[in-house]
């Protein structure tokens, strides 16, 4: 007989970001709207494509703010 007790299945239960989470997203956001919008001028002025400033700092700020609360 097997026991099923120790390497039963895992769950695991997303968790909705609290308020803390959007403080820092959207501190971390308007941080990297600016820096964004200097990287899409200078792609734009080169000829190349890309997200718009706005895509480019939101993904930068869900990139680093999980980050911080995973420490």
């Amino acid at each position: 007989m097997t026991d099923q007790t120790s390497n039963g299945p895992v769950h695991h239960t997303e968790r909705k970001p609290r308020a803390e989470f959007w403080i820092y997203f959207t501190l971390i956001f308007l941080a990297a709207l600016p820096v964004a919008l200097g990287f899409c001028l200078y792609a734009r002025m080169t000829g190349q494509a890309g997200p718009g400033p706005v895509a480019r700092a939101w993904a930068k700020a869900w990139e680093i703010t999980p980050l911080i609360f995973s420490v």
